[in-house]
């Protein structure tokens, strides 16, 4: 079951938090008052079909020692495989012998069932300043260092294709057009988007089909298709991967691509810098997959918000829209290869920061 509105999501906080506080405690941790996973829009991953199962993500203490722990906690059916299928992938990522560099994740302290909950609870990372936050010259070479060491990780025979499919599954060209024609087919169901829309869709469709043989020839890379700041922390110059349910293998652009596109948002100077070193040191053909992908995760992220305008209102709506008006924009720039204008991001930064709610606010603080 997934859940659709604030109001569903503040019940089942409620409940779960009340049936878990005293299940923490007996394990030997508590809680923080101020839980920013499960506060402003977080509902809105309930919201959709592939968002995952439904679970309390929280931070606390370990009560032995203080130390600042990540406890995710569910009685979901969706939720316990999501969980399960995390620690899968974790112990995948580190047993890869096929990888030429380390790849760091935070200490599991406790990964079991209590009390009808399964629980994993992992080392909070500590670190000095947020990625967002650093000179944009560490943070492009933090970012780089990040992607290289994904792509050192390369399934190029059958043995490690048959490791890698027991517990993900490698994604193809045929596979990403499937799931982008899905989402198409999605946003076009919806009675809230315009003739315009589907057409600038229908357009990257068909960009991805005709360009199947570059999507596959650098295909069968480990990827994480979420890699973004929140997902990351950066401690003793080291980056830890923080969602590892994210991990699969792919185009080795799709974790750039996701990347790149926030970074458009956010610090378009390192999303530029990025496309540059691509441009400047893996030629052509490499540019063109890492557009194909940059509007694969576009697609994506505009069948997402389309699909939550059937369970908001109010300013959340309003600020939805203004997101699928941002990023069809975005995906218009990077389809005809010009730059997105000044103007309609800072258009967009103005509606947002306008009707984004004090508890998202809240709970943006200190996740870049």
């Amino acid at each position: 079951m997934n859940l659709a509105t604030q109001s569903e999501w503040d019940a089942y906080v409620k409940d779960e938090l009340s049936a878990f506080i005293q299940i923490a405690g007996a394990l030997g941790y508590t809680l923080e008052s101020q839980q920013p996973h499960i506060s402003g829009e977080r509902h809105l991953m309930q919201a959709v079909t592939t968002a995952g199962g439904r679970k309390l993500i929280l931070i606390g203490h370990k009560k032995s020692d203080n130390t600042r722990v990540i406890i995710k906690a569910t009685r979901d059916a969706d939720g316990i495989r999501e969980i399960a299928h995390e620690q899968k992938a974790r112990a995948l990522l580190h047993s890869i012998n096929f990888a030429y560099q380390a790849f760091h994740s935070p200490r599991v302290l406790y990964a079991g069932e209590s009390g009808g909950f399964t629980i994993s609870i992992t080392e909070f990372i500590e670190q000095t300043s947020t990625f967002l936050e650093r000179p944009l010259k560490e943070q492009f070479a933090f970012a780089l260092s990040a992607f290289k060491a994904q792509e050192s990780a390369h399934a190029t025979t059958y043995t490690h294709m048959q490791k890698i499919s027991r517990v993900v599954a490698p994604i193809d060209s045929s596979a990403y057009r499937t799931l982008f024609a899905d989402f198409v087919s999605n946003i076009r169901a919806s009675s809230e988007v315009s003739p315009g829309f589907i057409k600038t869709l229908e357009s990257a469709i068909g960009l991805i089909s005709k360009h199947a043989t570059t999507i596959d020839r650098y295909g069968s890379f480990l990827v994480h298709v979420d890699f973004v700041p929140h997902n990351i922390r950066i401690k003793n110059n080291s980056i830890y991967l923080l969602d590892h349910s994210s991990i699969r293998f792919g185009n080795k652009y799709e974790g750039w691509a996701r990347f790149i596109n926030f970074m458009t948002l956010y610090n378009p100077p390192l999303a530029d810098a990025l496309i540059e070193y691509v441009r400047l040191n893996r030629g052509e053909e490499e540019v063109l997959a890492l557009k194909l992908m940059r509007v694969f995760r576009l697609g994506e992220i505009l069948w997402y918000y389309t699909q939550t305008l059937r369970s908001v209102d109010g300013n959340l709506k309003l600020l939805n829209t203004a997101r699928i008006v941002f990023w069809t924009e975005v995906l218009t720039s990077v389809l005809t290869d010009t730059p997105l204008s000044d103007s309609v991001r800072t258009h967009y930064i103005e509606q947002r920061d306008m009707l984004r709610s004090d508890e998202e606010k809240k709970r943006q603080i200190g996740l870049h």
